[in-house]
């Protein structure tokens, strides 16, 4: 039977201390701003709420989602990341699949697989980027923040990467039961790739979720802003001159500042124990070996 040593137990004890000290470090600005954000508002506005509500009520939620300016930012970024994630998804593990073949099998592979990784490395830049928008007639459209970032590259290595770990057998067994590659794809791969796909979904779910950039340079309407870039023009960068004067009046309160924050960020925080268990790693080299 293995005993643990002194040295490593002492270790481990450490090592959870110093871990769970920093989860808590991070932690403890969220569970300020709940607590901000049920709190009354004159001590908020005071600076006298730290991790205990003071004149505890749920004003704040109930002005928030009765801010249609907030609700409709929520719905968009509620719609970006559903199609958007939706969309990729079928871009990326197609494109997975069909570089994870061998050069005998698809023999452009290589050629593809290097202008896809040169990206990675290289871009136009903002304004080619912006230019290209605006010439395909996206400007102010939920199609501007999903288009663009439809191909990641990282997501397709990771999954072509899994793809080319899956059993031969199994595949060529399809093909002798008279299965094509789309049948292949669909009853083979994608069932065993599970694992890969909800890595790369959550990925792709949080990157929609948390992206404000786009919105900011792409979307012209408030009422089409998605949530984080109606958060960084309204909280941030303190800009409401598109707003109406109620809604101006309400987003000056720090209670509701704090709500708004809380809502954006609970999306991420309920995803994230399922980013952790299902991450997985990739990397270029084993992608372009043969």
């Amino acid at each position: 039977m293995y005993h643990k040593t002194l040295s490593y137990r002492v270790f481990s004890i450490c090592n959870n201390i110093f871990l769970s000290a920093i989860s808590i470090a991070c932690l403890l600005p969220l569970f300020h701003l709940l607590m901000v954000s049920l709190s009354s508002t004159a001590p908020a506005n005071a600076g006298l709420v730290t991790f205990w509500p003071i004149g505890f009520t749920f004003e704040a939620y109930a002005k928030t989602f009765d801010n249609a300016n907030f609700l409709a930012s929520l719905w968009v970024s509620v719609e970006r990341t559903v199609l958007g994630t939706a969309l990729a998804l079928v871009v990326n593990t197609t494109a997975a699949y069909a570089l994870s073949k061998e050069t005998q099998v698809f023999r452009a592979r290589n050629v593809y697989l290097w202008y896809f990784v040169v990206t990675m490395l290289f871009s136009g830049g903002l304004i080619p980027g912006y230019i290209l928008v605006l010439k395909l007639g996206l400007m102010n459209t939920l199609w501007a923040l999903i288009l663009p970032g439809l191909v990641a590259v990282f997501n397709i290595i990771l999954l072509l990467n899994f793809f080319r770990g899956v059993p031969k057998d199994l595949e060529e067994a399809a093909f002798m039961d008279g299965a094509g590659h789309l049948r292949t794809f669909f009853s083979i791969y994608l069932p065993l790739s599970l694992p890969v796909i909800a890595t790369v979904s959550l990925f792709m779910m949080v990157g929609h979720w948390n992206s404000y950039f786009d919105g900011i340079i792409y979307i012209r309407d408030t009422e089409k802003l998605p949530l984080a870039s109606f958060m960084q023009t309204i909280i941030v960068q303190a800009d409401m001159s598109k707003l109406d004067p109620e809604a101006v009046a309400n987003l000056s309160q720090r209670t509701i500042r704090a709500s708004q924050i809380f809502i954006s960020a609970l999306p991420i925080l309920l995803v994230y124990p399922f980013l952790q268990r299902y991450f997985v790693t990739g990397i270029v080299v084993g992608a372009v070996k043969e």
